[in-house]
């Protein structure tokens, strides 16, 4: 099997698993943050997508990646050295995918034990406050995770992350202000609407620069 035979393939079961999810091309798009072009040329077999949004692929439609790659005229033991190829690949990427997942949820917990380790320290020796620790965890956290996922150019949680660091900012400056200073400035909160509004239309911009990347 050659690389066109396996685009036309892969393109034809897009279309039919697509029609049987009662997806739109549009609707498929959007949930993969490409174009609806995009689809309808992996559709058309003139390109195909990478492993990784394969594996998305599989995921939206429930099923496996061979699924996706097998030729429904031909037998299983007939498939070629292309197809093969592209299932190590997803193995491989599935797996890296799991370490990344492994790695964020290790960086997490670091950051609470952090945070918890403070709060035993301070509270030890009488210092008031000390489970202020736990407000100033939740900006750290998402900083940490949003760090990580930029260096391995993962944005699917980035526009989250960043409003959590936004609002979670936000309510340690407010709780230290209160704590601290016990100075009620609520109003404080209200930077957080144009910070959020900055934060949607940022990634508003960097997504459909990122879909006039994928459209070539």
């Amino acid at each position: 099997m050659n690389d066109e035979q396996l685009k036309r393939i892969l393109g034809a079961n897009i279309a039919s698993y697509r029609k049987q999810q009662r997806f739109t091309q549009a609707r498929l798009a959007e949930k993969l943050n490409y174009s609806d072009k995009a689809v309808s040329k992996w559709e058309r077999g003139e390109s195909m997508p990478d492993v990784l949004t394969l594996v998305q692929l599989s995921e939206l439609f429930g099923v496996t990646v061979n699924d996706l790659l097998a030729d429904p005229n031909r037998l299983p033991e007939e498939r070629g050295a292309v197809v093969s190829r592209m299932e190590k690949a997803v193995e491989k990427t599935l797996k890296r995918k799991a370490d990344k997942n492994s790695i964020l949820g290790l960086s997490s917990l670091l950051v609470w034990f952090v945070s918890i380790l403070l709060f035993v320290i301070l509270s030890s020796i009488g210092v008031e406050k000390s489970w202020m620790a736990f407000v100033y965890a939740i900006p750290a956290d998402a900083i940490v995770m949003l760090s990580l996922r930029s260096a391995w150019r993962d944005f699917r949680w980035n526009q989250t992350l960043v409003s959590i660091i936004v609002w979670g900012g936000l309510l340690s400056v407010y709780m230290s202000l209160l704590v601290f200073a016990n100075l009620n400035i609520w109003k404080v909160f209200l930077l957080g609407i144009p910070g959020q509004l900055a934060v949607f239309f940022w990634f508003r911009l960097f997504r459909k620069q990122s879909k006039e990347e994928h459209n070539g």
